[in-house]
C-alpha cells in the first residue's frame, strides 16, 4: 500500500501548525521516515504551489490557508495524477473463460464510479479539516 498521501498530509499538518518553518529532517523524524523521502514529497507539493521553502531559511511554509488546500489537490500532486485512481484491473484474463472475457468491462464502470465518488469526497475536505480532527483527537485524550 502506498503511504505518500498520508505522509504528505502529516507533513502539511506539521508545516501548518508550526510557528517556525520546519525542515525535512524534522518532518521525517515525525513521520518515521528519512529526509530524502520527505524532500521528494515537498518538491511535489512545492511544484503545485501548496508550500514553499524559502532561500536562506531552513524549512517550509504554506502558501495559502489550510482551509483552501483540498485533500484532492494534495492527492493529485503527490500521486502525480489528474484523477483519483485507487483500483486496477488485473492483466491478461483468459478470454476463453466467460468470467475472464467479461471481467474488465464489468469492473471498469464500477471502479470508475467509486473513484469519482472518492474524488468528490476529497475535493470537499481540506487540510484544515485534518488539523481540526487532530485537535479534536488530542482534546478527547486530555
Amino acid at each position: 500500500m502506498d503511504t505518500k498521501f498520508s505522509s504528505a498530509i502529516h507533513s502539511l499538518i506539521m508545516i501548518s501548525e508550526s510557528e517556525t518553518p520546519v525542515n525535512s529532517e524534522q518532518i521525517a523524524n515525525s513521520v518515521g521516515t528519512n529526509a530524502s523521502y520527505i524532500r521528494k514529497l515537498t518538491t511535489r507539493l512545492s511544484k503545485v504551489g501548496i508550500i514553499e521553502g524559502r532561500k536562506g531559511i531552513s524549512g517550509f511554509r504554506l502558501l495559502k490557508p489550510a482551509r483552501e488546500i483540498s485533500l484532492l489537490e494534495i492527492y493529485k500532486s503527490i500521486m502525480e495524477v489528474n484523477q483519483v485512481h485507487i483500483f486496477d484491473i488485473h492483466q491478461n484474463p483468459n478470454d476463453e473463460c466467460i468470467v475472464g472475457r467479461n471481467i474488465k468491462p464489468t469492473l471498469e464502470g464500477m471502479f470508475n464510479r467509486m473513484e469519482k465518488e472518492m474524488e468528490e469526497k476529497l475535493a470537499g475536505m481540506s487540510l484544515e479539516d485534518c488539523v481540526n480532527a487532530m485537535r479534536k483527537e488530542l482534546k478527547e485524550k486530555e
